[in-house]
């Protein structure tokens, strides 16, 4: 048999390697979470659970940092577990050196890495992340006790991670030990995760609330990102969004003290009215919000959302001489039409009108979504 000959052109081998080029492709970039700024603070992205080689993940520590920077991130911590070391026949257990590896990284980077580590017990109290610390090793000793005691003397803020874990709580359904109240009374628990991965515990944001604790919202992460969060198809990690009066790793940590984050995960925005408003109000612009209705003709309200948060709102009353839709959806990014129509043919003048609305997916209680309202002005004619 003859062998079959193959003809190329140069333009065709060209071609060829542009395409497969472009198919190997993969940008070194960063996107931009955006999330506004609120009056007062910066808006900062953080993600204060993650995990690397050195405890139970499948990621070196530098790569973490730039993960972060290419998802958009501000600030991550590196909370290795302290006592579950399931690498250690092949690398050493070094409590401290997956913070070492990284924060230079992060450093070049402009992304802050903090020094943390889990506290990894059985329930109660559970497993507990504390960062802001500065020297791992000391918290690997047996009692749990003596572990957070050494933690909250080092200045770290400590929060209770997962607390519906099914690895601990078989029915997903978080429990409050005597055990936290023992904690919290000793000022050693600062907040919980009332989102950890993709997982939303109410009974965590209820706690928070009634008992004054910080929420917080991470990825526990263990896998390569992209393993675990489609990135390039609009994915992405839970935040915790820490309201800061600057972007330093101090001013993370003060925040955190003070209360002012909220949760973002999924399509869900958990966290106070005082800070999940703003974020709201400041997401939105409403392009046209001086409208004339003739009749009961109608007309087209233009609602701009700036942020990467989706907005699903729920109409939560009425209003004389109007309809307006039952929901409506704000896309990220993009422009949203409201059409809103006269049911009084004869109305006459000018009006301020605000539009009620629940926000869906904006938590300020569980169950609770945020109470808003769509400010126009309609001028009617008959």
């Amino acid at each position: 048999m003859n062998p079959t000959k193959l003809s190329w052109k140069p333009g065709a081998v060209l071609a060829l390697g542009l395409a497969v080029g472009a198919v190997q492709a993969h940008d070194r970039a960063r996107t931009p979470v955006n999330i506004p700024d609120i009056p007062g603070y910066l808006t900062l992205k953080c993600d204060l659970h993650i995990h690397t080689v050195f405890s139970d993940g499948s990621v070196w520590p530098d790569i973490r940092a730039e993960e972060a920077w290419r998802e958009g991130l501000d600030a991550i911590a590196i909370t290795d577990h302290i006592e579950y070391q399931p690498h250690k026949r092949d690398l050493p257990t070094a409590h401290n050196r997956s913070y070492e590896i990284a924060k230079p990284r992060g450093d070049s980077l402009e992304v802050a890495v903090i020094r943390g580590s889990e506290i990894t017990r059985q329930m109660p109290p559970g497993h507990l992340n504390a960062v802001f610390i500065t020297d791992a090793v000391s918290l690997d000793t047996p009692e749990w006790r003596d572990a957070l005691k050494t933690a909250s003397d080092q200045g770290a803020f400590i929060f209770w991670n997962h607390p519906g874990w099914t690895g601990q709580q078989p029915d997903g359904v978080a429990r409050w030990y005597p055990e936290h109240d023992e904690l919290l009374n000793q000022g050693r628990l600062h907040g919980i995760e009332v989102v950890n991965s993709r997982e939303y515990y109410p009974e965590a944001h209820r706690w928070c609330l009634d008992k004054k604790l910080t929420m917080l919202s991470n990825s526990d992460i263990h896998n390569p990102l992209n393993l675990d969060y489609d990135v390039h198809a609009g994915d992405h990690r839970p935040i915790t969004l820490v309201f800061a009066t600057e972007r330093s790793p101090g001013a993370i940590k003060e925040a955190l003290f003070a209360r002012r984050t909220a949760v973002y995960g999924g399509n869900r925005l958990v966290g106070e009215e005082t800070w999940v408003r703003p974020l709201f109000e400041r997401s939105l612009t409403i392009r046209n919000p001086q409208v004339a209705i003739r009749g009961k003709g109608r007309v087209y309200v233009q609602i701009h959302n700036h942020s990467d948060l989706r907005y699903e709102l729920q109409r939560a009353g009425t209003v004389a001489g109007l309809s307006f839709p039952a929901t409506v959806s704000l896309p990220p990014g993009r422009t949203a039409l409201l059409e809103v129509r006269g049911t009084d043919a004869d109305a006459n003048g000018v009006r301020q009108i605000g539009l009620p609305y629940t926000v869906s997916n904006v938590l300020v209680e569980p169950e609770q979504g945020l109470q808003v309202t769509l400010d126009i002005q309609v001028t009617f004619s008959p």
